[in-house]
């Protein structure tokens, strides 16, 4: 069986009130996996995400091999909310067998080499280059900040 992974998100943040919130309640996820090779060893990290996780929501916090080697062995009653911190992290990912169909890019931030593409979306060449070859694999990619605003034009990514 393979995994229910309803949707992973691309956000710098990870876990925070935003995403928590209106993102989990629009996915129906009942497991927000941050995978992520730094916070799955910051006890302080993940205790300030659990804070900001919705109630009744289970978070758990791998490091992206950790994801690879466990995310064939979840339950099948984990809905599965999957949220990395770059389409680097997601494309790993990918290569490493994880199901992952659908991606939600959602926060990017502006940092030395970047170029803003969209509302909260910044990206450099090799994150343009990671998007296409996610696209090469069959993943959806779509820009959307929060689910109450609109979906932003894929192109801008690609321009």
């Amino acid at each position: 069986m393979a995994p229910h992974i309803l949707l992973t998100r691309i956000d710098n943040r990870l876990i925070h009130g935003q995403v928590a919130t209106q993102w989990n309640g629009t996915v129906g996820s009942n497991l927000i996996l941050v995978a992520n090779d730094d916070v799955a060893s910051n006890q302080m990290r993940q205790g300030l995400m659990d804070m900001a996780a919705p109630a009744g929501v289970q978070t758990r916090y791998f490091s992206l091999q950790k994801t690879i080697d466990v995310i064939h062995k979840a339950n099948d009653k984990q809905l599965i909310f999957l949220i990395c911190e770059t389409p680097q992290d997601v494309l790993t990912l990918v290569e490493g067998g994880v199901p992952i169909t659908k991606v939600n890019i959602g926060n990017m931030h502006m940092a030395d080499g970047k170029r803003q593409v969209a509302t909260s979306v910044a990206v450099d060449d090799d994150d343009v280059e990671t998007f296409k070859k996610l696209q090469e694999k069959g993943v959806e990619l779509f820009i959307q900040r929060v689910p109450s605003t609109g979906v932003e034009h894929l192109d801008k990514l690609f321009k």
